[in-house]
């Protein structure tokens, strides 16, 4: 069993630290994100994982890690997607239970992004593949090598996916601390802040789809995956401290969404249903041009959900993250577009989706 590697570097109190977890290969997002935050050398950046995997820029959002790692205050974290790629580089065990299947689906992937670049790309023999890769791309393997599985200061821990204790964390097991699914609902509660990504932040709550930072300050919990590249209307979040003593948080977030200024007021929706990943089968009972009536088979709510989000799988239909939540709107509210339909604008306001039955202007 691979043991968590801990790195314990010192922070100075006085300068700001942004965490972002979960780009998945989104370089435009992280692009913006840095921007909107204006990210100087006397910032410190830590970035808890997954960097790597399911967008469509992996190995150029390295590369842009890479060259700010030499520019910058930079703390990378390896995430379980991360650990995949290294895995490939380190090791044929799992080629034949993961990688034989993986990567003939996923010809994003930061494996295959290098092997065509290279001008090997090929999924029949595996082997050749990872000695092509070693020796074209050893910067990136060294790279990848060094990231540490969590890192902890005086008052604040980073991992990807969680830990179970800050005790003897050099013994816990490598791979649980970066996938650990519903960390927040295994009860933990610590002395310092730890500050996760791994799940999707609106896949802990079955009634309000919101992407926002999930602070739980009598735990010392932060999740701050919002879903990037995952979802429909994820963004990328940066949570922000002002210094490494500092429980302050704040947070900002990108989504390459459209904005809009709101005209008109709304109440928020009551009793509203948040379907998500994995909890989404439908059955449709009526079929619209923009969307369809469905019952939810987990909840029985029947709501109009997005014939666009729709999805056929061998279980039958289920669908893309979606809500009957209205969202809490006053004239003047700037909000970011999800889709317009003629029975209204699926929108965010502040990381939270809901419908919205008023009028919009100034569409960007």
């Amino acid at each position: 069993m691979d043991r968590a590697v801990v790195i314990r570097p010192q922070f100075p109190p006085d300068r700001r630290i942004v965490a972002v977890s979960d780009i998945h290969g989104n370089l435009p997002f992280f692009d913006a994100l840095m921007d909107k935050i204006a990210l100087t050398p006397r910032d410190i950046l830590v970035l808890v994982g997954d960097m790597l995997e399911k967008g469509r820029d992996s190995l150029a959002l390295l590369r842009r890690i890479m060259d700010l790692c030499r520019t910058h205050t930079v703390y990378p974290v390896c995430g379980n997607c991360d650990g995949l790629v290294l895995n490939f580089f380190e090791t044929d065990r799992l080629d034949g239970r993961f990688f034989s299947s993986y990567l003939p689906q996923h010809p994003e992937s930061a494996i295959r992004q290098m092997a065509r670049e290279g001008g090997f790309e090929q999924v029949e023999d595996l082997p050749r593949l990872r000695a092509d890769l070693r020796a074209a791309y050893p910067e990136v393997w060294t790279w990848l090598k060094s990231l540490p599985t969590i890192l902890e200061t005086e008052h604040l821990v980073f991992v990807h996916g969680g830990v179970p204790s800050l005790e003897n964390m050099e013994g816990l097991e490598k791979w649980r601390c970066m996938k650990n699914d519903d960390f927040l609902g295994q009860g933990h509660r610590f002395d310092k802040w730890v500050i996760v990504g791994h799940w999707p932040v609106t896949l802990y709550r079955p009634d309000i789809p919101s992407a926002a930072p999930i602070i739980l300050r009598d735990r010392k919990i932060v999740s701050i995956d919002g879903g990037c590249v995952l979802k429909a209307d994820g963004q990328l979040n940066a949570l922000i401290l002002p210094g490494e003593g500092s429980e302050d948080f704040s947070w900002t977030a990108w989504d390459g969404l459209p904005t809009a200024t709101a005209l008109d007021s709304q109440p928020a929706g009551t009793d509203p249903v948040n379907i998500r990943w994995g909890r989404s089968t439908l059955e449709v009972l009526e079929r619209g041009e923009e969307t369809s009536l469905c019952r939810h088979l987990e909840t029985g709510r029947v709501l109009p959900i997005l014939n666009r989000y729709l999805r056929r799988g061998p279980d039958g239909v289920w669908c893309e993250d979606s809500t009957d939540y209205a969202l809490p709107v006053e004239p003047g509210d700037r909000l970011t577009v999800v889709a317009r339909t003629g029975r209204g604008s699926l929108c965010k306001k502040d990381g939270v989706t809901g419908w919205y039955y008023g009028r919009l202007s100034g569409i960007i």
